[in-house]
């Protein structure tokens, strides 16, 4: 006979054994993205900071206590060898001892150990931030990111409670031999003075300002970029928010535009744009992540996701100088099943839809067209007989893209247009004539609606090439091979 605390115990191991999760339901719930980042739950904000550290690509980022906005943010943690796979990590930063809330800001490493805090080998990480009303604060890690400490009398910078600042960008400028602070600031409480104050520190723990940008003020990220790929010729990139950009040059003081205000992305949706710091020079990649934004993610235990990563290039047009986005090379490690065409003429109708064997809700197209006689032609995605899905549509007459309640002026070269899309579970990014045009942006498909179909209206369309992969999770090795997720924790 039993004892009780046998059935006890049984009760319990059957219970604990029902109510875990399957391990196939792991990071695979309806609306999850592939292979766009999200935390395991709650709210996800933007990218609290980038850095490269013991070649490994931290993400550090802005995570709530639940699925919706509050005050209760807090730095989460993830680390990944390729940009494509990520392990979970502990949190990073809470709010501080005086309750005030940890925003974005960035990370640099103290590599010269000018605090005179590193332990071994490992290089000091610094961490900058803001909270309203609070200023601007600074904790550091000697662990890769692991524990953290405040660092100094907070905060290292203070301003009036009334006064709007957020996102500090921290890097090291080399040319004038400082440290160098973007912050996002609206001085004295005058709306027409919002924009970016820059300071000067040789300490990381002084800080001087010497000039103030009043025409960008949203999330400043500021980088240099070589035109072409040509050595001889570089120009600085004054970033804000991932979508909005200006070129100009830099001097560690301040920032002197020599172009209009410009767009790298027409969705609408990118926010909190950073890059990552401390990128090996052998690498030579200025890389670019951002949070998508306005996603609706219908019981998920989740709420939000990251932009796929990208790399920024300049390069001259007709017209001048332009910031290119395009995928990291690193999407081709999830790369799945290809099919592929190659001239293949496209006419009106929709018996002619040669996309009607692709299924599927993670894909990446890579295509390239001649537009031949059409008059307007795109591709329609996640769509089934019952549910119309979401139309790419290129206007050949007005020049112009379509997708999502967002149009983009966009120019054909020798009658030819490149289109590269990537389709996750919950989001869609085109990237039009490599990366000249992108339109990132969040959408909700009907959950049996995987089809697809490829168009054209009022004449003829050429396929040049057109390349259409299966993405495989970031999460598992193998959509088809049960095995411990890439992301979950050990």
């Amino acid at each position: 006979m039993k004892s009780p605390l046998n059935y006890i115990l049984i009760s319990l191991i059957f219970v604990l054994s029902t109510s875990s999760k399957p391990e196939d339901d792991f990071y695979n719930e309806l609306y999850r993205p592939q292979f766009h980042f999200t935390p395991e739950k709650n709210l996800v904000k933007e990218p609290a900071a980038l850095v490269f550290s013991n070649d490994q690509y931290h993400l550090f980022y802005e995570v709530g206590d639940s699925t919706i906005l509050t005050d209760k943010i807090q730095w989460g943690h993830a680390i990944s060898s390729d940009l494509v796979h990520w392990e979970h990590l502990s949190p990073a930063i809470s709010m501080d001892q005086s309750d005030c809330p940890i925003n974005s800001g960035s990370i640099v490493l103290d590599a010269s150990n000018i605090l005179g805090l590193q332990k071994g080998s490992t290089k000091t990480m610094v961490a900058f931030y803001s909270g309203k009303g609070c200023g601007v604060s600074c904790s550091y890690s000697t662990d890769d990111g692991n524990t953290w400490e405040k660092l100094f009398d907070m905060p290292i910078l203070s301003f009036e409670k009334s006064e709007d600042i957020a996102s500090p960008k921290v890097f090291w400028h080399e040319e004038s031999g400082n440290w160098v602070m973007l912050l996002s600031r609206m001085p004295k409480e005058n709306g027409m003075l919002k924009g970016i104050t820059f300071y000067n520190s040789d300490n990381l723990k002084d800080w001087e300002e010497t000039s103030h940008f009043p025409l960008l003020s949203v999330s400043p990220d500021l980088f240099k970029l070589n035109v072409d790929k040509r050595d001889n010729e570089t120009k600085w990139i004054l970033s804000g928010d991932g979508e909005s950009y200006y070129i100009g040059s830099f001097d560690g003081k301040s920032f002197t535009t020599e172009s209009a205000l410009l767009k790298s992305d027409f969705g609408g949706s990118l926010a909190g744009a950073k890059t990552w710091v401390n990128l090996p020079k052998t690498n030579n990649r200025i890389i670019q992540l951002a949070a998508l934004s306005g996603g609706e993610y219908p019981g998920m235990p989740f709420n939000g996701q990251m932009s796929f990563p990208c790399e920024l290039t300049l390069k001259t047009f007709s017209d001048g100088v332009h910031l290119l986005r395009n995928p990291v090379k690193e999407i081709e490690l999830l790369h799945g099943k290809l099919n592929s065409w190659t001239n293949k003429n496209i006419i009106p109708g929709i018996k002619n839809n040669i996309l009607k064997n692709i299924k599927g809700d993670c894909k990446h197209f890579i295509c390239t067209f001649d537009i031949k006689t059409s008059d307007n032609f795109g591709l329609m995605v996640r769509h089934s007989k019952k549910t119309v899905g979401t139309e790419i549509l290129y206007d050949v007459k007005r020049g112009v893209l379509y997708c999502l309640g967002t149009n983009v002026p966009l120019k054909t070269n020798d009658n030819k247009l490149v289109l590269e899309v990537l389709v996750d579970r919950s989001s869609i990014e085109i990237f039009a004539n490599n990366g000249d045009k992108v339109i990132s942006k969040c959408f909700t498909p009907d959950e049996e609606s995987i089809g697809y179909e490829i168009f054209t209206n009022g004449g003829e369309l050429m396929i040049d090439q057109m390349d259409i992969y299966d993405m495989n999770s970031s999460w598992y090795e193998s959509k088809n091979k049960k095995s411990l997720p890439f992301g979950k924790n050990k």
